[in-house]
C-alpha cells in the first residue's frame, strides 16, 4: 500500500484540551501574545542591536511549548505517525486544542523566522526598509506570501 493510500488511524482517546492542567486557551492567549512585539520591533527598529536577540524570544518561547504540547498529544492519545501520512489524519489530529495549538505555535516560530531573514537580509542587500514592511506584515499574516513578496522586492531593490 503506497503513502498515499493509508489511512490514518483515528485518535481514540478523549479530546486533549489542556497541558498539565492549563487549558489550552489559556496557553494560547499568553503565547499568542508573545510574536506581536517582535513583528513591531521588526518593522521599526530593524537597525537596533538589541532588535536581533529580542525578537528571537518569543521563538525560543514558541518551540520550547511546541515541544511540550507535542509530546504531551503524542503521550497522551498515543497517535501514530501515519496520523502525519494523510489529510483526514492530520484533521483528526486538530480537533484537538492541544495539537491545534502546536500547529499554531509552528506558524507563529517559523513565520517570525522568516521575517527576521528578511530583515536582516534586507539590511545587507540594501534594500529600502520601508519595501520590506509591507513584506513582514504579509509574513506575519500570510507567511509564505511575504516571503515571496520580498524576493521580489529583493531581486528589483537589492544590492
Amino acid at each position: 500500500e503506497s503513502m498515499g493510500n493509508k489511512q490514518a488511524k483515528p485518535i481514540a482517546l478523549a479530546s486533549v484540551d489542556d497541558v498539565f492542567g492549563v487549558p489550552a486557551e489559556a496557553c494560547f492567549e499568553v503565547l499568542n501574545s508573545l510574536s506581536l512585539p517582535a513583528w513591531v520591533l521588526l518593522a521599526a527598529l530593524p537597525k537596533w542591536r538589541a532588535t536581533r536577540q529580542l525578537t528571537l524570544l518569543p521563538v525560543y518561547a514558541h518551540a520550547l511549548a511546541y515541544a511540550v504540547m507535542l509530546a504531551t498529544f503524542v503521550m497522551e492519545t498515543e497517535v501514530s505517525l501515519d496520523a502525519f501520512l494523510s489529510l483526514e489524519g492530520i484533521a483528526d489530529m486538530f480537533t484537538h486544542k492541544v495539537a491545534l495549538l502546536a500547529g499554531w505555535l509552528h506558524y507563529l516560530a517559523f513565520d517570525l523566522l522568516v521575517g527576521r531573514m528578511i530583515v536582516h537580509d534586507a539590511l545587507e542587500r540594501q534594500v529600502p526598509h520601508m519595501l520590506c514592511v509591507p513584506c513582514l506584515f504579509l509574513t506575519f499574516m500570510a507567511g509564505p506570501i511575504g516571503w515571496l513578496l520580498y524576493q521580489v522586492v529583493r531581486s528589483v531593490y537589492g544590492r
